[in-house]
Parts: structure tokens; C-alpha cells; sequence
């Protein structure tokens, strides 16, 4: 157990409780920030580990004691002017520095400075971490993270005066040399502070960022964690746990907003030893830890909550590391610098790409970035062979780190088998504004070198790599200038991912929510077949489903989880807006492509009209299926505190349907009015129109679904090909029915929208809605501008046509 801390005065240590932020030129980014987390946060209940640092004065008086700024100057300037190799350079100056013995008024110091930490932890050697903190490092304008070393569970101070100066000399690695020449540092102008801190002897470790660094979303904290060591998640050897938190609601004591959970695929960890020389080794993972999360929901949220007050200290985003004591159980923060990338990106222009073919991926992986990229790919398996690398490439490699930095700037894309998204590939990627796909598994075995190939990061979480060159669209949403309307515009959404990409666009909540996309594409079973799981005959499709499942002991729970984080992942990018959730509206051909589907659907003749929508959700052969989706909205409201989601049923025949439909719902824990529920219904039916008064009295609100309500009015499959001609939503019998169910709903109370395309394809639609007295208009993301652009004219013709006088 640490003692009560001693003030110690030392001329080239610092005692880490001692140090700030103001500090950075004493002691580098790193160390400062550390002693500014203990002195201002630990009364807020954020662990830090104590230790000491040296000096930038210790390290020079180093280099001058050893004569080294001459020889170092040197070798630089000949390999500056072409006369050896960076690898010759950087060899050389090691050496050097190693060469060097450390003045004993130094070598004192940093031993009583390590004979007080031990004391402080009533040991007679403790244990420790030696990092590597450049005096310009983690400043807002360049990070040098990741340039110098770290060397842990040193003992004893021989040992650490012996890994202090080998961080002196991880300042003229490779690495480090090229990334201050890129970025116009005087290589003599930089010292070099070793911080030495107590270990924590992690049974588990990562990092957190306080902002999305996929899409910029300042609302999330994103945890990456695996077992062990934080090293090998760092340096992105492999592809750890993910976790993403709603941090507006941890304010809430009682919510659970964790709206992320993704489990990685961690064969090995790295874990400490014994033997000095060898301090740490990898081993592989136990089928324990490979078959659960590294974190548990209590842990999530408590790194989640430091996260928020080290980003309120601070006042910007922050890159963080993070590591559990397995003696003690206790989490620490062991670092944290500023996020570089996506906290500096700027609002006004959103960038889209978008495939204009489909095809079959060759392999896929976790997406860093939201661009497509093509060419030709360079497969190295090692970075010996960096060499062989050709400007304007693809890199398909196993895993980088700093020391593959001079290629990666010249690379198209990237393509790693394993890593996450805090992983040095995914990180350099965005820094480099290119995409990167990482933790694919396969990527090495499975691509050839040579292989024209398209790198997609633009169609959500999962990236994809196709064969071939295949034609992509690139569209600038120009956010500038946008004038105000009183008509509320929402987004049509389906993917979590995509609600998270769109946040900055100036809408005012989600009109649909398409939970379609989240079985299809992540949950990928019927419903049924994981109610009935027992009794399914296929054992392909049983193999299958426990593949899918693996991890959850209750079929039905994994359902239920994946919809949750789902529409709490939509429901977090607009939160506390609207977000009007759609229940299940597959036909029961699109049911029966579900993993298991075809034994619980029957064969219809025309699928558009049967069974679909809320004639399923109160039958007995699917009730229970809807009972989960009704489990998952309650988890978001009730659990996760996203209150703020409104809930839609779809193909709502009759008012006595509706009442059967409300009745299922309350029994499973839905009950219209309690804590705030609103449940709405599509009006895309004839009878939705015709009998408003009727459907207002069972729900909160309507929203028009032009689609199915044009293809009935019409009497037009709107699958029929040699029909699509007709099928017109601005034909005079469909835009009468809207314009009547827009006045019936006002006369009865209620609000009503529309969600979909005409208003965005046809600005006279746009025009027709307003003067109807529309109350939201729903669209796709790309769409947005325009409808606010279109809706403003109409409004200002409104006004104007209704202004005295006229």
C-alpha cells in the first residue's frame, strides 16, 4: 500500500505528485501531464500511479558529460546529405548514447529518487515502468506518441538507471529521427525525461478516447481492451474488445448507457516474468478469457467517467491509457495526451463515398475512416522488407508500429490481420487522412501482391476489401449558410454506424429508424429460430447459430443486446431530440433469408401484402419474436436512459389491431404513456387515412410512409418493374390522401410527418408538404441540404402569399 506522500527535493528528478501541465519543457508531455492528473484529479477519485521523472536538465548534462552533441550532429548531418542510411545514423547515435556513463550526482539522484518511490510502497525494490516523455511530445500541433520507448517491470536501481538511458537512446531511433525531420523538429532542440512510475501488474489494459475517432462525435468514449499488458493493444498485435459509452448520461448513476460492445478476437496477451532480462513475454490466451468481454459493465462505465473528467480538465478530447492491478483489481490511468485528429477537423463540409457496384468481399475487417480507396496492393510481411514497398500502394501487412512510419505516409490504404481502432495503423491512418482496415485475420493469406483491389471504410463499422477496381461517387455536403426552418427536417436511418457519421448535419432528430438493417446486418437471425433454438432440425443452420451466438448462454439475449446497442448507438447521435424507432417490418420473404428463417415463414404470393408489420406482432407464431424487439427498447429506454426514443408500428390495418398490438406491447414491459413512451403508427394505408380520428385516440403521433401509401392508393407493386413507371407519390389521388391525413391528424391533436425521398427529389413536393402543414420531413443524410434549402423557399412563398395585402 503507498504511504502518505513526502516532498523531496532533487536537482534533476521530479517527484510526479509535484509536476504540471506548465511543466512540459522540464519534463515532456507526458510526465507533466501525469503529475497534473495526480495533483488535480485523484481528490475526483482517478487513480494515477505515482512515481518520479528526470529532467530535461539531467539528459542534457548527459549528452555534455559524454561529449555526444558533436558526434550526434555528425551522424545526422551525413545522413542528411546522403552519406549513410537512417538505419546507419540511428545505429550509430544509439550506440553512442549507450556508450555513455551517467554523472554521479545524476545517477545519485535518480537512486534516491527510486529508494523514495519504493518506500512510498513499502518495498524494498518496488517495481516499475520506465516511459520515454520527449520534451515537445503530446502537444496539440504534433503528437510524438509512440516515437520513444517504454520498458516495463524494471527492479532495482541498476536496472533503472540502465532503462533510463536506454529511453535516452529511443530518442534517435529510426522512427523518431524521420517523424521530427517530417515535422520540422531540430533533433538537438528535443530532450529527452524518463518517467518512472509504479507498475501496475495488469491482468488487463487499453486505451480510452473521449471522442468518437471514427466520425468526430464528441458524445462517446471509446475503450479499447485486452488481457494483459497494454502493449500489445497499443502497438496493434491484436484486435482487442471495444466498448463505446453515451457520456451526457453518466451523469445518471442509475443509466447504463453503454451503447457499444464488441468482443475482439485476442489469441495472446503479454504478461510479465520473473527474469530481468526478459521482463515481459507473450503467451496465448486462455479459452476462459477468449470466450468473455475484458471489461466488465462496472469497469466500462468507471473509465468511462475518468475519461470525462480528465476531458473536462483538460478542456478537449484526450487519448488515454488505462491498465487493471491484478492484486489489487483497481483500475489506473497511466496516460494521457491530447486527441490530434478528429478534434481538429473542421464542421463546415461533409465528405461521403459511396460504391456505385456491388460485389463479394475477399476479406473484411474493422473500418478506420470513412473513405474508399483503389490500387494495387504490396503485401510485406515484415518490416525488413519495407524497402520493397511502391509509393501509391495498398499496404497489406500483419500489424505495424512506428518503426513502418517512412512508407506508411506514401501508402493509398491500409490492410493489417490484426488491431483495433486504437491500434498504430488506425491511428497513423487518420492522421494521414487514408483509409485503413484492420484486424481482418485473413488479410495476409487471402490477398495477393500485386492485386488491384478496392478498399471501402464507407459502409459503417466493418470494412471491405473487393476484387478489382469498382467505380465510387464522392459528395460534398457544403453545411455553410444553411437557412433556418420552422418545418422540423429528420434523417431516415438504418445503419448505428451511419447515425454516428451524419451528427453534424443540422437536423432535429431521426423521423425513421430502420431496425431491418440491425437484424439483417448484425444480428443476421430469425428471431425464432433463437426463441426455438432447442427444437431446430438443420444442423447447419444450428452450427451457425452457435457461431453467431458464441458468448451468450440465452439464444434470445443475443438478440436483445445487439438490437439494444443498436438503437442506442441512433438514438445517442441525436440524443435528447426525437428518435422514432420503426419495429420490425420485413415481409415474410425477407424473414425466411434470416439465418433459420425459412421453417418459421410461409410462402406468399405476394409478400408487399401479407403477412407483415403489426398483423405479426400479436400472432402466436411470432410473438415472441416481437416480445425481443420489445425487450431491446425497453433495455435503451429504461436501462441505457435513452428516453428520448419514440416508438413506430408499421402496416397498422385497423384501430382493433392497433389495441392488440398496445395490449403485447404493455404486457412486455411497453406501456404507452409510462415514463414518457410515445408510440406513433405509419399512415401508409387507406384506412389509416380514412379512420385518423380513430388511430389518434390509440397513438401519440403519425407518420406518412409514401412508399406503401402510394403503391395502395395506386394499386401498384411497387416491386412490379413494368409498373415503375406509374408509380408517381406526386400523382393528385396520392398527394390528396397525404394532404388529408396532415389536416385530420392536427384536428385531432396530433403531429405528423413524412420520411421519404419526394421531398428531396422534387422541391415542389417539398413545397406541397409545407402548404399542407406538414410538421417533420424525414430524409436520407445526402439529402438533408437540400430539403432545408427547398423547405425554405416554400416557407418564405407561404409567408408571402399569406403576408396583409396580398
Amino acid at each position: 500500500m503507498r504511504k502518505a506522500a513526502r516532498t523531496t527535493s532533487h536537482t534533476y528528478t521530479r517527484q510526479l505528485r509535484e509536476l504540471t501541465n506548465e511543466d512540459v519543457g522540464l519534463v515532456g508531455g507526458k510526465n507533466a501531464s501525469l503529475g497534473e492528473m495526480i495533483k488535480n484529479l485523484h481528490a475526483q477519485g482517478v487513480r494515477v500511479p505515482g512515481g518520479f521523472a528526470t529532467t530535461s536538465d539531467a539528459y542534457w548534462a548527459f549528452i555534455e558529460t559524454n561529449d555526444l552533441e558533436s558526434p550526434i550532429r555528425e551522424e545526422l548531418t551525413r545522413w542528411d546529405e546522403g552519406e549513410q542510411s537512417l538505419a546507419d545514423a540511428g545505429e550509430a547515435i544509439r550506440e553512442l548514447i549507450h556508450s555513455g556513463e551517467f554523472p554521479e550526482e545524476i545517477a545519485a539522484d535518480i537512486r534516491e529518487a527510486y529508494a523514495d518511490l519504493s518506500r512510498d510502497y513499502d518495498a524494498d525494490e518496488v517495481d516499475v515502468a520506465v516511459r520515454s516523455s520527449a520534451t515537445a511530445e503530446d502537444l496539440p500541433e504534433a503528437s510524438f506518441a509512440g516515437q520513444q520507448e517504454t520498458y516495463l517491470n524494471i527492479r532495482g536501481a541498476d536496472d533503472v538507471l540502465e532503462a533510463c538511458r536506454t529511453c535516452y537512446a529511443s530518442l534517435f531511433t529510426d522512427r523518431a529521427i524521420s517523424y521530427r525531420a517530417n515535422h520540422g523538429f531540430d533533433h538537438m532542440e528535443v530532450a529527452l525525461s524518463a518517467g518512472v512510475q509504479k507498475m501496475v501488474r495488469a491482468d488487463k489494459a487499453g486505451v480510452l478516447f473521449t471522442i468518437d475517432t471514427e466520425t468526430g462525435f464528441p458524445d462517446v468514449a471509446v475503450i479499447d481492451a485486452g488481457w494483459g499488458l497494454g502493449e500489445p493493444v497499443v502497438k496493434g498485435s491484436i484486435t482487442p474488445d471495444q466498448y463505446m459509452v453515451y457520456k451526457p448520461l453518466l451523469e445518471d448513476e442509475v443509466c447504463i448507457p453503454i451503447i457499444g460492445k464488441q468482443r475482439g478476437t485476442q489469441q495472446e496477451k503479454m504478461v510479465f516474468t520473473d527474469d530481468a532480462e526478459t521482463p515481459t513475454r507473450t503467451v496465448k490466451t486462455t479459452r476462459e478469457e477468449r470466450a468473455n468481454f475484458v471489461l466488465t459493465d462496472t469497469e466500462t462505465l468507471q473509465l468511462a467517467r475518468w475519461g470525462q473528467l480528465i476531458e473536462a480538465h483538460y478542456d478537449r478530447p484526450m487519448d488515454i491509457e488505462w491498465a487493471r492491478d491484478s492484486e489489487s483489481e483497481k483500475l489506473f490511468i497511466v496516460q494521457a495526451r491530447p486527441e490530434t485528429v478528429q478534434s481538429r477537423v473542421g464542421e463546415s463540409t461533409i465528405k461521403s463515398y459511396q460504391l456505385k457496384a456491388s460485389a463479394e468481399p475477399l476479406v473484411t475487417g474493422l473500418s478506420v475512416g470513412q473513405s474508399i480507396a483503389t490500387g494495387r496492393t504490396s503485401v510485406i510481411e515484415s518490416v525488413d522488407n519495407i524497402d520493397a514497398f511502391e509509393e501509391g500502394r495498398i499496404l497489406v501487412t500483419s500489424m505495424t508500429d512506428p518503426d513502418w512510419g517512412p512508407i506508411l505516409k506514401k501508402a493509398r490504404g491500409i490492410i493489417t490481420d490484426h488491431g483495433g481502432r486504437t491500434s498504430h495503423a488506425a491511428i497513423v491512418s487518420r492522421e494521414l487522412g487514408i483509409p485503413a482496415i484492420v484486424g481482418t485475420g485473413n488479410a495476409m493469406d487471402t490477398l495477393r501482391d500485386d492485386q488491384e483491389i478496392t478498399l471501402s471504410c464507407a459502409e459503417g463499422d466493418t470494412g471491405y476489401v473487393y476484387d478489382g477496381v469498382l467505380d465510387f461517387e464522392v459528395t460534398e455536403v457544403d453545411l455553410k449558410d444553411l437557412p433556418d426552418v420552422q418545418t422540423r427536417i429528420m434523417l431516415n436511418i438504418a445503419s448505428p454506424a451511419g447515425a454516428l457519421r451524419w451528427w453534424r448535419l443540422p437536423v432535429r432528430g431521426v423521423g425513421l429508424a430502420r431496425i431491418e438493417y440491425i437484424v439483417n446486418n448484425v444480428i443476421q437471425i430469425h428471431p425464432m429460430a433463437l426463441v426455438q433454438f432447442d427444437d431446430l432440425e438443420d444442423d447447419a443452420v444450428r452450427d451457425e447459430i452457435e457461431r453467431l451466438t458464441q458468448g451468450f448462454s440465452d439464444k434470445r439475449e443475443y438478440f436483445v443486446d445487439r438490437m439494444a446497442r443498436g438503437i442506442a448507438t441512433i438514438a445517442a447521435s441525436q440524443y435528447p431530440e426525437p428518435v422514432i424507432v420503426r419495429t420490425s417490418d420485413f415481409k415474410t420473404n425477407e424473414y425466411a433469408d434470416l439465418i433459420g428463417g425459412k421453417a418459421f415463414e410461409p410462402v406468399e404470393d405476394n409478400p408487399m401484402l401479407g403477412w407483415r408489420g403489426a398483423s405479426r406482432y400479436y400472432h402466436e407464431e411470432y410473438r415472441a419474436g416481437f416480445a425481443l424487439e420489445c425487450a431491446a427498447i425497453c433495455r435503451v429506454r429504461e436501462e441505457m436512459g435513452f428516453t428520448n426514443v419514440v416508438v413506430m408500428i408499421p402496416f397498422c390495418r385497423t384501430p382493433e389491431e392497433a389495441d392488440r398490438v398496445l395490449a403485447v406491447m404493455a404486457d412486455e414491459g411497453l406501456v404507452r404513456g409510462q415514463n414518457d413512451l410515445q408510440v406513433y403508427v405509419m399512415a401508409e394505408l387507406p384506412s389509416n387515412v380514412v379512420q385518423t380520428r380513430d388511430f389518434a385516440e390509440r397513438f401519440d403521433g403519425f407518420s406518412i410512409g409514401s412508399n406503401d401509401l402510394t403503391q395502395l392508393v395506386l394499386g401498384i407493386d411497387r416491386d412490379a418493374g413494368r409498373l415503375a413507371n406509374l408509380f408517381d407519390e406526386q400523382q393528385p389521388a396520392v398527394k390528396q390522401m397525404i394532404a388529408d391525413v396532415i389536416e385530420r391528424a392536427h384536428a385531432a391533436g396530433r403531429p405528423i410527418g413524412l420520411c421519404g425521398q419526394a421531398p428531396s427529389d422534387y422541391p415542389d413536393f417539398a413545397a406541397f408538404l409545407v402548404d399542407a402543414g406538414i410538421d417533420s420531413i424525414s430524409v436520407t443524410p445526402d439529402s438533408v441540404v437540400d430539403v432545408i434549402r427547398a423547405v425554405a423557399q416554400a416557407e418564405k412563398v407561404r409567408v408571402e402569399a399569406h403576408a396583409p395585402g396580398v
